[in-house]
């Protein structure tokens, strides 16, 4: 209760420095509606026309298998589904390539990022009328100016541990080195998964991450696509790899349909019901 309190707190504060207003952080195993959510007014199974494609874009210390389990209802449901990999090297470039792979989608995107992903499509889709809805599943979504690296150092961001990342080179096209990071495979069950998995499903997670460069954390973000796009927004009350906090802050910000549950980082592997309903949800909305 304190900690939720102090959370609340630091919220209300951060939101009021930027003219914007707050809601309670609760705690609940269930999704929990923290803004109004539009009322879903027809079933899936009622669906009227063709559903739009779900573009499923992955953050660091992760690939696109991470969305398996949420991948494998939308398609029960009908929905066509694109999970591209991500690659990691800058958020300008990844943006551009995940935006190339919307060109190529014909009729209406969702569009899904979680973590770091989450700034990816922020980034990606500024003048696509495709796109129907942004969906941030325990994502960053940058203002213009903001940086991960500047999220996370911020009074909201640092709410939690500092990540437990380690540095390596890797060799840039242009002759130069470049630094990238991964998490600590011992402590990645913790960090990402709550230890809510199998242990030997964590440690083959923690083996298979894959490093993000140094510019995609430091790159600062352009004008942001939730400006002009409808959003959605689930925040992970076990996250410890973002603040819950500054989860909440950034999607009262974006004024995006916002929902709290209770798990962690890679909340679609633990709970990929709620994520596949959040993301129907804002299909359903968008397509009226």
């Amino acid at each position: 209760m304190k900690r939720n309190a102090r959370i609340a707190g630091l919220v209300a504060a951060t939101l009021a420095a930027t003219g914007l207003s707050t809601v309670a952080l609760t705690s609940s195993a269930q999704a929990k509606p923290s803004h109004p959510v539009p009322a879903q007014t027809r079933a899936i199974s009622d669906w009227h026309g063709a559903k739009p494609t779900i573009v499923l874009v992955h953050g660091a210390w992760a690939d696109a298998a991470g969305w398996t389990p949420v991948i494998e209802r939308l398609e029960a449901a009908g929905f066509p589904v694109k999970a591209p990999p991500n690659p990691l090297r800058g958020l300008d470039s990844d943006a551009q390539y995940i935006h190339s792979v919307l060109e190529q989608i014909q009729g209406p995107v969702i569009l899904v990022g979680h973590s770091y992903g989450g700034a990816v499509i922020t980034n990606a889709v500024q003048s696509d009328p495709n796109v129907k809805a942004l969906v941030y599943i325990a994502a960053f979504a940058p203002a213009k100016g903001d940086s991960l690296a500047g999220l996370n150092g911020s009074q909201l961001g640092k709410t939690i541990p500092a990540l437990p990342v380690i540095a390596t080179s890797y060799p840039n096209l242009d002759g130069t080195t470049g630094t990238e990071l991964t998490i600590d495979p011992a402590q990645y069950p913790s960090v990402f998964l709550d230890n809510e998995l199998p242990l030997d499903q964590e440690e083959a997670l923690a083996a298979e991450q894959r490093p993000l460069s140094l510019d995609a954390v430091t790159e600062t973000s352009g004008t942001p696509a939730w400006q002009t796009t409808p959003s959605w927004y689930m925040v992970a009350e076990g996250d410890h790899a973002i603040a819950p906090a500054l989860e909440e802050f950034m999607a009262t910000r974006a004024h995006a349909h916002t929902v709290e549950v209770n798990g962690p980082h890679l909340i679609m592997l633990t709970n990929p019901g709620a994520v596949t309903d959040l993301i129907e949800q804002a299909a359903r909305t968008t397509s009226r």
